[in-house]
């Protein structure tokens, strides 16, 4: 006998509210194009840390290292994840810093966090991060709102254009850097061996696809659920401002990202017969993992804002060998710009109009008015 309800139709909603909903009696469902979604944290993690049964494999695309298995993941892994160290990222902080305090500076009394902070914060960091001209700016601000129409819209030939154009976007970068390479992380991805070989274009389009077009997105909708959080608490914004380290700000953010997480979900896809929620799901399916409904599985999270207590199984940033390589990079752009927006004003206040909230299959707020005391 089914236990999960079929046929759900995410089209509209806001996911944080339809998995609350779902999850109240249900762990799987199954949406209507055939996809089992994984709602409890339980489920989630146990597919995440197992990919000899829930292959990464799924996109018809290249994906480095997302899309790939086994000993191929782990020596791409084994590459790329040398940029996210302490060692590679420290060099950053302080121009990370300067882009914050200077775009806060920049911003009147009343903003979106998301398109006036978040989405700018975002283009001027990763570009600082990966070496690529100031110039390009306007172009990226413009693909990111290409991206999120193209994703809201929900239609694959207009997703597949707006994709291609950001592809083109990567090879205008790289192409000057085969005739004089530059001191920057680019280059230095052009330069890496793998399998006997430099990357392919073809993979190098690839990582910085990952890298980019992905990030940037999500570093915007961070700043906005950020900054929604912090001006209907007054009361935290004060106890920032007084201080702490930098492990307990990241906490905090952490935490704020799991009650309002717009990390919707990843693809897996089974390689064998999966026993799963009390549900049997056949080889060959494909599972998306939903850390939104995970972070706030009430039977390991309850109704506190604990950022100590709950960080060991907070799922915001993935599990298991997948785990999303690039979080010591978002952490610290998160943690500059709170840092910058709570030293550039006195006070963050909600907006004279009520945020707007992303619907499937995009997650956290898609506006959000917010008033700057200065």
């Amino acid at each position: 006998m089914n236990n999960w309800p079929d046929d759900v139709d995410p089209t509209g909603r806001d996911l944080r509210e339809l998995t609350d909903e779902l999850r109240a009696g249900h762990t799987v469902v199954r949406n209507r194009r055939g996809e089992w979604v994984l709602l409890g944290h339980a489920e989630v993690k146990a597919a995440a840390e197992d990919p000899h049964s829930f292959s990464s494999a799924v996109a018809s695309h290249l994906q480095i290292p997302n899309g790939l298995d086994g000993a191929e993941h782990a020596e791409a892994r084994a590459i790329l994840d040398r940029y996210f160290t302490p060692e590679a990222l420290a060099p950053f902080e302080a121009p990370f810093s300067k882009i914050a305090a200077s775009l806060v500076a920049s911003l009147p009394a009343e903003i979106d966090a998301v398109g006036d902070l978040g989405t700018v914060f975002a283009v001027r960091a990763q570009s600082a991060w990966l070496g690529w001209p100031r110039e390009l700016e306007a172009r990226l601000l413009a693909w990111m709102r290409d991206n999120h129409e193209a994703t809201r819209s929900g239609d694959r030939v207009r997703m597949a254009v707006v994709a291609d154009e950001f592809d083109e976007l990567i090879r205008q970068v790289l192409e000057p850097r085969r005739v004089m390479p530059v001191e920057d992380v680019t280059s230095a991805l052009m330069a890496e061996g793998w399998k006997g070989r430099f990357f392919t274009d073809e993979e190098l389009v690839s990582i910085l696809r990952n890298w980019t077009g992905g990030d940037l997105g999500s570093i915007a909708l961070c700043v906005g659920v950020l900054a929604s959080h912090l001006a209907a608490d007054p009361a935290l914004q004060a106890h920032l401002r007084s201080g702490g380290t930098d492990a307990e700000l990241d906490a905090v953010v952490d935490e704020i990202l799991r009650i309002d997480d717009p990390f919707v979900t990843n693809r897996r896809k089974t390689t064998c017969p999966v026993h799963v929620g009390g549900v049997d799901i056949a080889e060959g399916q494909v599972v998306k993992l939903n850390w939104t409904s995970a972070n706030r599985d009430e039977s390991v999270f309850g109704a506190d804002f604990d950022p100590a207590g709950h960080a060991a199984d907070n799922l915001v940033y993935g599990i298991g060998p997948h785990v999303c390589p690039g979080r010591p990079l978002a952490t610290m752009e998160l943690r500059i710009a709170v840092r910058a927006l709570l030293a550039g004003t006195s006070a963050i206040e909600p907006g004279a109009e009520e945020a707007e909230r992303e619907v499937h299959p995009v997650g956290g707020f898609r506006r959000v008015p917010v008033r700057l005391g200065h």
